[in-house]
């Protein structure tokens, strides 16, 4: 396990914490595909642009990559021998969102683009709930062909799961 994928069900389901505490734990340097996407004032990058700075990240021997952009997994997939797959209920989702928003309120989070304050509109949340069912059966899917391919794959689905999961790295 040394090139992993941590991607989930929906926004707030904790990609970026999970893959944050893994690397502390493993000592695998994180990329959050958030601070390659966003640009200061959540000025989009282009998609060419986007795809150079993953295939550089997956250059190396051992890399945590967190994040969905389902239309650039196909750069991710080839090599990565594992995947950590979070999905916890949508209440807890949209609880997380809410509590984010509120958190950094006027400030850029660490797993964020430099200068993307953070913020939430309608549009969001009506996005998060809208595709949190599609999305979970599309991701069923993804991670039984993970498996089928060789891959490890973690399916987690409570924070319980999460916990213990992360307690398996702590170095006594």
């Amino acid at each position: 396990m040394n090139r992993i994928m941590v991607i989930g069900v929906s926004a707030g389901v904790g990609k970026s914490t999970f893959a944050r505490r893994l690397g502390e734990l493993t000592g695998i340097e994180v990329t959050h595909l958030d601070r390659l996407y966003w640009k200061p004032g959540w000025i989009e990058t282009s998609i060419d642009e986007f795809c150079d700075a993953q295939q550089q990240a997956v250059r190396s021997d051992e890399w945590i990559i967190e994040g969905n952009y389902a239309k650039t997994f196909a750069i991710r997939e080839p090599h990565a021998n594992t995947v950590i797959y979070l999905e916890l209920p949508l209440l807890i989702c949209l609880y997380r969102v809410l509590k984010r928003r509120l958190q950094y309120r006027g400030k850029t989070r660490s797993d964020m683009g430099e200068g993307c304050k953070e913020k939430m509109d309608r549009a969001f949340l009506k996005y998060i709930v809208t595709t949190y069912g599609p999305r979970k059966r599309v991701m069923s899917k993804r991670m039984l062909r993970y498996r089928e391919e060789g891959k490890t794959v973690h399916y987690l689905k409570t924070p319980g799961q999460i916990e213990e999961y992360l307690k398996t790295y702590i170095k006594k």
